[in-house]
């Protein structure tokens, strides 16, 4: 029993943890984009799409985060190159990603889809308690952790993460410096987006093989919220994302269990813990701060 719930919760956390990472590099670059709902759910139409029609989710998710790339390089088009402002962009993003998922998921919903199979490895698989756990998930949850520790080595370990950091806390010097401050902020832009429409992917591939309008639900704002409770920390993210899965099932399993509280207040269990988070994190200016990149959501025009 008490295995099965850390499975759920390590199945609810995963899509979280994929699109907060990604956003993350986006936001160490220097750019705030809104948009990860929008391409969260069309990564989820895409990805179930393209399963569902060569009957390989592989190639789902492929798509998914194809989709996801272009979707972050039309947001990196109208803010980087046509320099739009980032928090109005995104929000459109968003809208535009839920209208078009919509029409073109028309067809997908009640359909079955085709679901990722999990790993089975011999004896480990079948240790008793920790067995389906640590060796016995979906592909895609080891992927999350390999992309999270990537992140972190990337950030802090490498020239290039030093490079985008630098990006992201005073553009006008990196610049300076003779660094393409534009085109690393595209990358980072793609790169978000790709780890967006995999957590998309995930969700109808994974967690609810399956189409339904506006699957979502959500995730992509707490992803977004997931970055700033972390302080843009990837293993912070990971204990964040962990703990929002935590609240999602627990309030499924209070709902299962009979508690005398209305369904719809346990439903909103996982967003009013993103707004009380949020409400702590601004209460502690000092340490919001010091960890903000200097030139998050800010404008870059370099010299003609």
């Amino acid at each position: 029993m008490f295995e099965s719930i850390l499975i759920t919760i390590a199945t609810a956390a995963t899509p979280l943890l994929i699109a907060s990472v990604g956003e993350l590099v986006v936001e160490r670059s220097g750019v705030l984009n809104l948009g990860v709902e929008g391409m969260m759910v069309m990564g989820a139409v895409t990805g179930f799409g393209v399963a569902l029609a060569t009957g390989s989710p592989w190639l789902g998710v492929l798509a998914a985060i194809m989709v996801g790339a272009l979707f972050s390089l039309l947001f990196g088009f109208l803010t980087l190159t046509l320099v739009t402002n980032q928090v109005a962009t995104g929000l459109a993003l968003t809208l535009l990603g839920l209208g078009l998922s919509g029409m073109l998921g028309e067809g997908f919903v009640g359909q079955p889809g085709v679901k990722m199979s999990y790993l089975y490895i011999p004896y480990l698989t079948d240790i008793p308690f920790v067995g389906k756990l640590l060796f016995g998930q979906d592909p895609l949850f080891y992927l999350s952790i390999i992309l999270t520790a990537g992140v972190a080595w990337f950030l802090f370990r490498s020239r290039a993460g030093l490079t985008l950091r630098s990006v992201g806390d005073n553009h006008t010097s990196a610049h300076a410096l003779g660094i393409n401050v534009i085109g690393i902020r595209y990358l980072a832009v793609m790169f978000g987006g790709a780890c967006a429409g995999l957590a998309g992917a995930y969700l109808s591939l994974v967690y609810t093989p399956q189409w339904i309008e506006n699957m979502t639900a959500g995730r992509g704002w707490i992803a977004l919220a997931l970055v700033v409770f972390a302080s843009w920390r990837p293993w912070r993210v990971l204990a964040g994302a962990y703990l929002f899965g935590a609240v999602s099932i627990g309030q499924l399993h209070a709902q299962a269990l009979g508690i005398g509280v209305p369904s719809q207040l346990l439903s909103s269990l996982p967003y009013l813990a993103t707004i009380v988070v949020l409400v702590l994190i601004s209460r502690n200016r000092r340490l919001t701060m010091v960890n903000t990149p200097a030139s998050l959501g800010r404008p870059f025009v370099p010299d003609r």
